[in-house]
Order: C-alpha cells, then sequence, then structure tokens
C-alpha cells in the first residue's frame, strides 16, 4: 500500500531534522569546548609543575650555597685556630720537629727548609683567590725502625705545626744490616721526603 505524505508532513520532518541537526552541532560545540578546556588543564598543571621543579631548584641551590659557605667558614676557622695564617713560623717548625724525634725516641732526622715561595692556591683544597698560597719546601731525610715511625712523625707533625703540611713524595728504602746503636736495635729503614710548609696570607687591597 502506497504511503503519502502531506505538506504538514514535511513541515515536521524538516523541523525533526533542523532540531537534529541543531544538536548535532551543539553536541560538537560542547566536545569541542571539553577538548580546549582539558588542554588548558593540562597546559595550566605541566607550568604548574615546572614552576614548582623551578622553585624547589633554586631552594636546592641556596642548600647547596649555603652548605658551601657554612664549609669554607669551618676550613677558615680550623686552619686560622692552628696558626697557618700569616707568616711562616720556621723557629716552632724547628722546635716541633726536635720534640717529635725526642718523644718518639726517633733515629737520626736530618732536614733542611728552602726559602719561602708562593705556590698555585688551585693545587690546594679550598682555596680562595683572596690569599696568597706560600710554601717553604723541606727535604728531610730519617733513618726508621719501620715504616710506623715515618707515619707517626708526619701525623704529629701535621697536628701540631702552625702550617698546613703537603707530603710531595717519600722514598722509603731498607738499609744494608748493621750493629745495633744504644737501642740496641740499629734503623732497617731510611725516608727521603719531600714536604711543603704551607701558610696563607690575605691579600693586601690595590692602593
Amino acid at each position: 500500500m502506497a504511503t503519502s505524505f502531506s505538506q504538514d508532513d514535511f513541515r515536521r520532518i524538516r523541523l525533526s531534522l533542523a532540531a537534529a541537526i541543531v544538536m548535532a552541532a551543539v553536541g560538537g560545540a560542547i566536545v569541542y569546548a571539553s577538548m580546549l578546556l582539558h588542554q588548558s588543564e593540562k597546559k595550566n598543571q605541566a607550568m604548574a609543575q615546572a614552576k614548582r621543579a623551578e622553585i624547589q631548584g633554586k631552594l636546592m641551590r641556596a642548600r647547596e650555597e649555603e652548605l658551601d659557605i657554612k664549609g669554607k667558614i669551618a676550613r677558615y676557622n680550623a686552619l686560622s685556630s692552628r696558626g697557618i695564617f700569616g707568616e711562616e713560623q720556621r723557629l716552632d717548625w724547628v722546635e716541633q720537629i726536635r720534640r717529635i724525634k725526642t718523644a718518639r725516641k726517633l733515629f737520626d732526622i736530618q732536614y733542611e727548609i728552602a726559602p719561602q715561595q708562593a705556590i698555585d692556591a688551585a693545587t690546594l683544597p679550598g682555596s680562595s683567590a683572596n690569599f696568597d698560597f706560600l710554601s717553604s719546601p723541606m727535604q728531610m731525610k730519617m733513618k726508621l725502625l719501620h715504616e710506623e715511625d715515618l707515619l707517626n712523625f708526619l701525623a704529629d707533625l701535621r697536628a701540631a705545626a702552625q702550617a698546613y703540611l703537603r707530603v710531595r713524595r717519600c722514598d722509603v728504602e731498607r738499609l744494608p744490616k748493621a750493629a745495633g746503636d744504644s737501642r740496641g736495635i740499629p734503623p732497617q729503614l731510611s725516608a727521603d721526603c719531600t714536604i711543603d710548609w704551607i701558610t696563607i696570607r690575605e691579600k693586601k687591597a690595590a692602593s
């Protein structure tokens, strides 16, 4: 059976079709707006995370700088308390060597301290461009009963001396057998060392 459509039916269909098109357009607009909002939220979230990371990085660098400054102050105070700042104290160094030799009952110690000379501060830990670093090189020869004699001597000297001690080299050799001395036991080893007595002076401001 054939179905006939009246003019009113066509009008209603057009209206329904137009409504469907409008609804589809509105739905598409809503979806598009949702996508834009989601992208904006993601962008804002990424910017916030980047900002937080930047702030955390600045805080971390500030803490590192604070620790570095505290470390430098601690090193300065430690060096200052040992009398390393200022002029060299050769008489004190000589007295310390004599005292340690006597206290440790060491064999013969021969040494010669050369004139003071400037050194490259970059070779030293915790160096600063505001100071001059000066070294008085010492050539030293010792006779040892065993290697601990040398290690104990250097440890005592570092603890007592008004200078920073840098051992550049120490050559230890075994001595030929010999008759004992007043201690009854002859030295077994000989040490030949080069040691820097390093002192620090603050640079004078240019006039």
